[in-house]
């Protein structure tokens, strides 16, 4: 069945947002599409309907294709724990953690995935619209690709490339890359895609014609720039804030480690009208705030050495001894404890560093992963809740008995401290639910809180994005490339 695969000349060119545009353009035609990227390296990741793990920009991709996620989704995706070495996970459960060079050795394995969950993918769904990695013109990740033209040589499929003019350079990223390319890989090219187009296109045209004259293929169209859309990000930090802010806001805290995870956590509070979210990199001081919150880690032991080194602890600790109030999400929890034992050396070497000391309890790194999508309530006013959990951390003592979240399986989840000042929970997306958010937002001292549905804002921009695929790209084309009749569109 027609796959159809959007390349880009580099990372954040705009492949996931192509992506998404295009299955919910398809969706709402009625065609049946399903998002599919062959291999991820992120650490925002999401749980799937069938207890796996996926990146979540195809999370997100599932919804505009109007799917639940699934792991034949991202059959490989890397989270890396080092800056020379990742976790492997394979159809959804971590199978090694291994350094780069073996990973290259190990590409032939991860293909055979690939192409399972290609396969299975194609035989039910008419439409399979892939998103690439990176570039493919990267010269020495070439040998053994599984995640650019190594995929589309295997499964024969056209591809379309997406260049982001707001970063300069155009003409050149397009031209070369395809120059770059084998004849084969460079026939499989059936058009360009230029992104984050701001001005008068008619000054852009006579490059767009220059573009075609020169390498023999189509403009597909123009993507115009747009300020207020908001996606969840990849992997790199997104830093925008909602133009609508109150007069009266909640200053909230993130400080950004170097391992961190699941940082779309904190999406809803960019776009909440009465927060403003700030994060915190190395070399910047934790200002004066209501709301800290620690964030999940990909390697909680480093995080926290580096949390230290870089003086937040004692940052943390003045802003409780002044009122605010301090949140940890997942790792962020682990931290909040006595000790973080690793005695596997899952994250690193073996060994154990000692928590922050807020909580009576230790956290112990195990070989198997926990992925659940959990719903239940908070024990702040029994708020209702729906999350995500992705940790391999065991955590144990007294400090549980006062809970944070009780879950409808019957299980506890976190802690409050006994002066509630201090939470923390594994579970991730809790600023997604509105009563939850707006709950939390209570506890941290905002008083009177408007109410947030994140899942609409989203679905929103997902539309939008379908309406510019209408807009500003060659829709025959596009219904040609997916093959589908004219009349379908």
């Amino acid at each position: 069945m027609p796959t159809l695969m959007v390349q880009g000349t580099t990372s954040d060119a705009g492949k996931s947002t192509l992506v998404t545009a295009l299955c919910r353009w398809l969706a709402r035609q009625g065609v049946a599409v399903v998002p599919f990227k062959p291999q991820n390296m992120a650490l925002n990741s999401a749980v799937t309907a069938d207890g796996g793990e996926i990146g979540r920009a195809q999370a997100v991709q599932a919804q505009a294709a109007l799917l639940a996620p699934h792991t034949d989704m991202n059959p490989v995706l890397l989270k890396p724990n080092s800056d020379t070495g990742a976790q492997v996970i394979i159809h959804g459960k971590a199978v090694t953690t291994m350094n780069a060079v073996a990973y290259h050795g190990y590409k032939a394995i991860a293909m055979e995935a690939v192409l399972d969950s290609h396969r299975r993918l194609s035989d039910r769904y008419p439409v399979v619209m892939v998103e690439g990695a990176g570039s493919p013109a990267e010269i020495n990740l070439r040998a053994g690709d599984i995640a650019n033209m190594g995929f589309a040589e295997a499964v024969d499929c056209p591809v379309l490339l997406i260049a982001d003019i707001n970063r300069g350079g155009v003409f050149a990223h397009l031209v070369g890359t395809l120059e770059l390319l084998s004849p084969s890989e460079q026939a499989r090219v059936k058009g360009f895609v230029i992104n984050r187009f701001r001005g008068d296109i008619a000054l852009l045209q006579p490059g767009l014609d220059w573009l075609e004259a020169r390498t023999g293929k189509p403009v597909i169209g123009v993507l115009p720039y747009v300020l207020d859309l908001h996606l969840e990000a990849e992997d790199g930090l997104d830093q925008r804030q909602s133009d609508n802010k109150a007069e009266q806001l909640l200053k909230v805290i993130v400080p950004v480690l170097p391992r961190i995870s699941n940082h779309t956590d904190f999406d809803p509070l960019r776009l909440h009208p009465q927060v403003d979210l700030q994060f915190i990199g190395p070399g910047e001081a934790i200002p004066p705030a209501d709301l800290i919150i620690l964030p999940g880690s990909k390697s909680v032991r480093s995080d926290l050495a580096q949390l230290r080194a870089r003086g937040w602890d004692s940052a943390i600790a003045r802003h409780l001894r002044y009122g605010g109030k301090l949140l940890g999400i997942c790792g962020g929890l682990q931290m909040l404890g006595q000790q973080v034992h690793d005695p596997l050396g899952l994250e690193g070497a073996p060994g154990s560093s000692a928590g922050l000391g807020l909580f009576d309890f230790t956290t112990t790194l195990a070989a198997e992963k926990q992925l659940r999508n959990v719903q239940g309530h908070l024990t702040l006013e029994e708020a209702q809740v729906s999350g995500y959990e992705i940790h391999a951390g065991v955590t144990e003592g007294p400090a549980l008995a006062n809970p944070a979240v009780r879950l409808d399986d019957g299980r506890c989840d976190g802690a409050v401290s006994a002066d509630g000042q201090v939470l923390g929970t594994y579970l991730h997306g809790l600023f997604e639910s509105p009563a939850c958010s707006s709950a939390l937002l209570r506890w941290a001292g905002l008083t009177q809180v408007q109410a947030v549905d994140y899942h609409a804002l989203r679905e929103l921009d997902i539309e939008r994005l379908a309406d510019l695929v209408e807009k500003h790209l060659d829709t025959q084309r596009l219904s040609q490339l997916c093959g589908l009749k004219q009349e379908t569109c």
